[in-house]
């Protein structure tokens, strides 16, 4: 059986990353493509009893070191448990958040460094990284202004200073600058339906020929 297809969807709060995982599923669904949904930090039973740890509570409940670590903890158990059994089965699959986010968040926005993070990320996960990574890009401003009203206690990292988010915005342009051939960047500030088209656009441009053989 062939393996499935990894897919990661990054970027900063407010970016429309759920709304898209859930567009891009759906058209894949409708393409004869099986997939699955998962997020970061979460996807199995353990990684979202971290999750919980991590996306709750105040900005300082944690140093930035055990922040990485416990995201590696859940990062760990997340592709043991769901993503790689999923894509030996030949499902694709999108995750809401993986590494990138890492490197983003706790290397740069808390400033361990990029280093540190992919060395962790060695020592953990080996080479395995996503096929594709769409990174969602907008300004730092429009992003939390559409945070308002998500869901109540999930908004740790929401809450964390500006200057934080606007280091970590940088931060995954510059991974996107650094993996070409893996992460491409979409504008975020479009509108929902632009901004689904705009992420099709570059499926089919990557895995067309796979999904036109699939739904033939």
């Amino acid at each position: 059986m062939e393996r499935g297809v990894f897919i990661s969807l990054e970027g900063g709060e407010g970016a429309g990353k759920s709304t898209q995982i859930k567009a891009l599923s759906n058209y894949l669904t409708d393409n004869g493509i099986k997939n699955i949904q998962t997020r970061e930090p979460g996807g199995t039973p353990g990684a979202e009893k971290i999750r919980d740890l991590l996306v709750r509570g105040d900005v300082s409940l944690w140093t930035p070191k055990t922040e990485a670590l416990l995201m590696f903890a859940a990062r760990q158990e997340h592709v043991e448990k769901t993503i790689k059994p999923a894509l030996a089965t030949g499902k694709w699959t999108l995750c809401d958040r993986f590494a990138d986010s890492s490197i983003a968040y706790q290397g740069i926005g808390h400033g361990l460094g990029m280093d540190s993070i992919e060395s962790l990320h060695q020592w953990v996960l080996g080479d395995f990284k996503p096929d594709l990574t769409l990174i969602f890009d907008l300004p730092v401003s429009l992003g939390l202004q559409r945070t308002q009203g998500h869901a109540v206690g999930e908004n740790r990292f929401e809450s964390m200073d500006v200057s934080f988010h606007e280091r970590m915005r940088k931060g995954f342009l510059s991974i996107a600058k650094s993996n070409p051939d893996r992460c491409i960047v979409i504008d975020a500030t479009k509108s929902e339906n632009e901004v689904t088209n705009d992420v099709i656009k570059v499926i089919m441009a990557k895995y067309g020929k796979m999904i036109h053989g699939q739904s033939c």
